[in-house]
């Protein structure tokens, strides 16, 4: 289902614009990004050193995909983080989402809120999913802050499951169903979330 969205659909939610992820963003800002110890403090990319090479082969990989999808977040034209879509499970109609702010100068701007609600278009209503679930470190107190703006429910904890930065953390996860999310931001058509053409 992801693999049918292509490079020219924009999903757009307030100052943000979602675009699928293309090799030309592989850039050292992003590679920056990843080495960037206030940035990557929650990211599981931590674990690993991160290359260009690297970065190139995951965004191939994303793109080559057939049940996740992966968006460069844009704001005013300007790749400021990611945000992932999957896996989507077809079956259970449902899919994981995973985000971050790149930039550090975009923090505190509520653009992951923005981020998250425009995934919600692409789920709820491009792929006509029932369900987007995300979990987190305890810790990343603003992340949670952002699903809970954009309408998703803390629905459970597996305790100290993660090795976060301070030692370890509880597990956090988040859920928010179609139902619940029509009722806090009314689907729009296929045609105004996914706004086609222009290229990149």
């Amino acid at each position: 289902m992801p693999a049918t969205i292509t490079i020219d659909e924009r999903f757009i939610s307030g100052r943000v614009v979602l675009r699928r992820c293309v090799p030309a963003d592989a850039t050292a800002e992003y590679l920056g990004w990843l080495q960037d110890p206030a940035v990557n403090r929650y990211l599981e990319t931590r674990w690993q050193e991160q290359t260009l090479d690297g970065i190139c082969a995951f965004v191939a990989a994303m793109l080559a995909s057939s049940d996740s999808v992966l968006f460069a977040i844009t704001c005013d034209g300007r790749h400021v983080g990611n945000a992932k879509l999957g896996p989507v499970q077809g079956r259970h109609a449902c899919a994981d989402l995973s985000y971050f702010i790149g930039a550090r100068d975009c923090w505190g701007q509520g653009l992951a809120t923005e981020a998250i609600r425009a995934l919600c278009q692409v789920g709820f209503v491009r792929l006509g999913l029932h369900r987007l679930q995300a979990g987190l470190y305890a810790g990343n107190v603003g992340s949670g802050r952002a699903l809970e703006k954009a309408g998703f429910t803390r629905e459970g904890v597996w305790r100290r499951q993660l090795a976060g930065p301070d030692g370890w953390e509880d597990h956090v996860f988040y859920g928010l169903l179609r139902e619940e999310w029509v009722a806090v931001d009314p689907p729009r058509s296929a045609g105004n979330a996914a706004l086609s053409g222009g290229g990149r």
